[in-house]
């Protein structure tokens, strides 16, 4: 199982977002489990169950783990194939943000653009290394603090960006034969309080 995967696909996206098969996927991140033995976690039907896993197995979101014989019926186990999912941009390609459209590095909804665009692009590379069996090769760097004012958060991003693109003028040389080029995005944001994410 995977730790995370990206869904581009837009019908894949839309059996993803129904409340009860997100709610099976959350079962079988956990876990293995049948359409019976999810039926009773979930307080749903079997058929209803078998049902809704049918629809998911389609669209590759989870996959048979195993068989298990239960008196005369032969149970199919199945289990999510990622521990958790991200819906690219890509299955809403028509009305995806586009960060060249506006561009405004104060703009919180600029900075969400941006990000669209990262999952997007990285769940593209991350498909397309999957199929090739190759590795991607990608950086990021997290972190948090704590500004005394305003100021020195300003003071804070004229630096970053100063430094990062003395980085960028060190480093890129656009005609390079057999270079690869490399996006690079960083952000800063408050940060959310825990219990803004619940």
């Amino acid at each position: 199982m995977l730790d995370v995967t990206v869904i581009e696909d837009p019908e894949a996206a839309a059996v993803s977002l129904d409340p009860i098969r997100a709610r099976l996927l959350a079962e079988l991140a956990a876990g293995p489990a049948s359409a019976a033995m999810l039926a009773g976690q979930v307080g749903l039907p079997r058929q209803k169950v078998n049902y809704h896993l049918k629809a998911l197995e389609r669209h590759g979101l989870v996959e048979l783990a195993g068989e298990r014989r239960k008196g005369n019926v032969t149970e199919r186990l199945m289990r999510a194939t990622a521990a958790s999912y991200v819906i690219s941009p890509l299955a809403l390609a028509a009305v995806q943000p586009d960060p060249e459209r506006f561009r405004d590095q104060l703009s919180a909804r600029w900075l969400l653009a941006l990000g669209a665009r990262l999952v997007r692009d990285v769940g593209s590379l991350i498909t397309g290394a999957a199929k090739a069996r190759q590795r991607l090769a990608t950086y990021a760097l997290d972190g948090e603090v704590r500004f005394a004012s305003a100021a020195e958060r300003a003071a804070f991003i004229e630096e970053l960006t100063a430094g990062v693109t003395a980085l960028i003028q060190k480093y890129d040389v656009p005609d390079a034969e057999g270079g690869r080029d490399h996006r690079i995005v960083v952000a800063v944001h408050p940060t959310l309080k825990k219990t803004e994410l619940e």
